[in-house]
């Protein structure tokens, strides 16, 4: 149980900081959907992909003193931040994952924007459908976010460089 506890830890230990509980939701969805060993469940949501057993691992985790969650008022809405506490990185010292590539992805997915990995990790949970019928259902139940083609084309760019 605590291993997936420690798995989150070392997400963020290697991002620095998450900005945004709805980017760490889609950092640890695509990861998952890069073969990473995540054992959270999804279901879609408004913004994609969902995992309520994350929220409360999370919340768990700020509880224990292991991850902090800095609360920011960006005007009409908050911003919250994610990163290792010294205690979290001694738990983290516990523990051993075989993920040496997880790495080099985490870089690459923080450094996108939360709009972006919704888009992605949108497309990625529909990823039995054809591309075609992917898009198709991007630009129906993500019609609000109006993604252009271009970024839908920078999407699955982005996939494939990741790997998925």
């Amino acid at each position: 149980m605590l291993e997936d506890h420690a798995k989150v830890i070392a997400v963020l230990k290697e991002a620095g900081e998450v900005i945004g509980r709805k980017k760490l939701q889609k950092v640890i969805y695509i990861c998952k959907k890069l073969q990473f060993p995540f054992n959270e469940k999804y279901q879609f949501h408004f913004y994609g992909p969902y995992s309520e057993e994350l929220t409360l691992r999370v919340e768990e985790l700020c509880n224990l003193g292991l991850v902090t969650e800095v609360k920011e008022s960006k005007g009409g809405y908050y911003q919250y931040k994610y990163s290792v506490t010294d205690e979290g990185s001694e738990f983290l010292s516990h523990y051993e994952f075989d993920m040496p590539e997880l790495n080099e992805c985490i870089t690459e997915i923080n450094g996108q924007s939360s709009r972006f990995l919704e888009l992605v990790s949108t497309i990625l949970f529909f990823d039995r459908l054809t591309k075609e019928e992917i898009i198709e259902k991007v630009r129906t139940i993500k019609s609000k976010q109006n993604y252009s083609d271009t970024e839908i084309d920078q999407a699955f760019t982005f996939m494939a460089k990741l790997g998925c």
